[in-house]
C-alpha cells in the first residue's frame, strides 16, 4: 500500500497545488466542488452534488453497513501580504488531498468494501454550519462510522506522530442588544445608561460557576454604544459574547447562567436586553470503537510509539455535529502531525507535505479495518443493519 501511495505522489501534489491556488470561502466552494467531483468520477465513484449548496458525496460499494470519511473544503478570508483574499490557512486543502488520495488508492489496489464507503466533501466548516447542512441533506442518516482528519500545529503534534482523536471543545457565539433611556449627561438619573448595563453584565459573568475540572470561559468580545456627542446618556448598545467549554454539558450550564444574569441585570436597571444565538459548535465525543480502529491504523503506519493520546484543544470543529445529531454514529478525527507552523489560521501557515502520504495510509487502513472487523463478526447482515433499509 505504501509503495502505491508514494507512486501517486506527483498526482497528489498536483491536486494539492490546485486546491491551494484556488481557495474559496465558506458557501462559495463551487469550483472546488466541480474539481473534486471530476476527480471522483475519474476514479469510478458514484457522486452526488446539491443545487442549493456546494459540496460533493462520493461512494463505492453497496450494502447497509456504511463507513464515511469526511473532509472540509472552505478557505479563510484574511489578509495575506497586505492583500485581503481567500487563503487555505487551516489545512483544508490538505484534508481534501488526503481523502481524494484514499479514493485513488482504493481504486489503484482494486479495493471493494464489503459495504458502502461514503466520502463527504463538506462546505463551510469555518462558519460552523456546513455539517448541519449535510445532516439536513441526510448524508449521515444511514452511516455507522465516520472518520475525519485535521492537521495539528507543531505545538500539539510533531511530524511523524499522530493522535486517534481530537478533543475539540464546544463553542458558542451569542450577540445581544440593550435598550435603555437617553438623557442629558447632566441628568443621568432620568436615563438608563446602556454602558452601565453592559458593564454590569461583564461583572456578573465571572459569577457563573461550573465544574473547575472542565475548561470553560465566557467573555464579552464586542461592545458598541454612544455616538459623536459625549454629553448624552446612550440608550442603545450592541454586544457579542464568546463561550467555550470542553463538554456540551458545561456549555449548556454557561448558556443557562448567562440567561439568568441577563434577566437579573435587566430587572435591576429597568433595561430591555435581548440575546440571539449565533453559530454553535458541539464538543467532541469520539466513540471508543472508532478511536480503537484509528489507533491500530496509526500503529501500523507510524509505529505504536508514535501513536499519541487524544489531543485536547480549545478550538472548535463542526465535524462533531455528526455524532451530536446522530448519537448512533461512531466517529473520531485523526490528528496528524506535520510540523505545522506558525499555527493554524496564520496567513503564512506551512507544514511538511510528505506527512500527507502517511495520513492517506492511516485513513485508508482505518476504513479497511472497520469494514474487515464487522465482516468477520458477521454483523453486516444482522437485523440491526438490515433494518436501515
Amino acid at each position: 500500500m505504501r509503495k502505491i501511495i508514494y507512486a501517486m505522489k506527483g498526482e497528489l501534489w498536483e491536486i494539492f497545488d490546485y486546491l491551494h491556488r484556488h481557495p474559496e470561502v465558506s458557501w462559495e466552494e463551487w469550483k472546488t466542488t466541480r474539481f473534486i467531483e471530476q476527480q471522483l468520477i475519474q476514479e469510478g465513484y458514484r457522486t452526488q452534488t446539491f443545487s442549493d449548496c456546494p459540496g460533493v458525496i462520493g461512494e463505492i460499494g453497496s450494502g447497509t453497513f456504511t463507513v464515511g470519511l469526511r473532509s472540509d473544503m472552505d478557505a479563510l478570508w484574511q489578509e495575506v501580504d497586505g492583500v485581503w483574499r481567500a487563503n487555505h490557512a487551516c489545512g483544508h486543502d490538505a484534508h481534501m488531498t488526503m481523502v481524494l488520495g484514499v479514493a485513488k488508492l482504493f481504486n489503484r489496489i482494486g479495493y471493494q468494501p464489503p459495504g458502502t464507503l461514503r466520502l463527504l466533501f463538506q462546505p463551510a466548516e469555518e462558519k460552523g454550519t456546513g455539517a448541519l447542512k449535510f445532516l439536513e441533506k441526510g448524508v449521515a442518516d444511514d452511516m455507522d462510522f465516520l472518520y475525519g482528519v485535521h492537521l495539528r500545529p507543531i505545538q500539539e503534534v510533531k511530524s511523524g506522530y499522530a493522535a486517534p482523536a481530537i478533543l475539540h471543545g464546544a463553542a458558542q457565539c451569542i450577540e445581544g442588544e440593550i435598550k435603555g433611556v437617553a438623557a442629558h449627561a447632566a441628568r443621568p438619573h432620568l436615563g438608563v445608561n446602556v454602558i452601565e448595563v453592559g458593564s454590569a453584565i461583564v461583572q456578573e459573568l465571572g459569577k457563573i460557576h461550573v465544574d473547575p475540572q472542565v475548561p470553560a470561559s465566557i467573555k464579552m468580545t464586542r461592545f458598541r454604544a454612544g455616538g459623536k456627542n459625549v454629553n448624552i446618556i446612550p440608550d442603545y448598545a450592541e454586544f457579542a459574547l464568546d463561550l467555550r467549554a470542553q463538554t456540551n454539558e458545561v456549555m449548556e450550564q454557561l448558556v443557562e447562567g448567562l440567561n439568568d444574569i441577563v434577566k437579573g441585570v435587566a430587572a435591576i436597571y429597568h433595561a430591555d436586553i435581548r440575546l440571539r444565538s449565533g453559530v454553535r459548535v458541539a464538543a467532541a465525543k469520539p466513540h471508543p470503537q472508532a478511536r480503537s480502529f484509528m489507533e491500530r491504523a496509526i500503529a501500523a503506519v507510524l509505529g505504536r510509539e508514535k501513536c499519541l493520546p487524544p489531543i485536547v484543544t480549545s478550538g472548535g470543529e463542526d465535524f462533531h455535529f455528526y455524532s451530536w445529531m446522530k448519537p448512533q454514529l461512531k466517529t473520531t478525527m485523526l490528528g496528524l502531525g506535520c510540523d505545522l507552523t506558525p499555527g493554524l489560521h496564520h496567513p503564512q501557515m506551512t507544514f511538511r507535505r510528505e506527512d500527507l502520504l502517511s495520513g492517506i495510509e492511516i485513513l485508508a487502513r482505518a476504513v479497511m479495518e472497520t469494514f474487515e472487523h464487522f465482516a468477520l463478526q458477521g454483523e453486516m447482515g444482522s437485523a440491526r443493519f438490515a433494518a436501515k433499509n
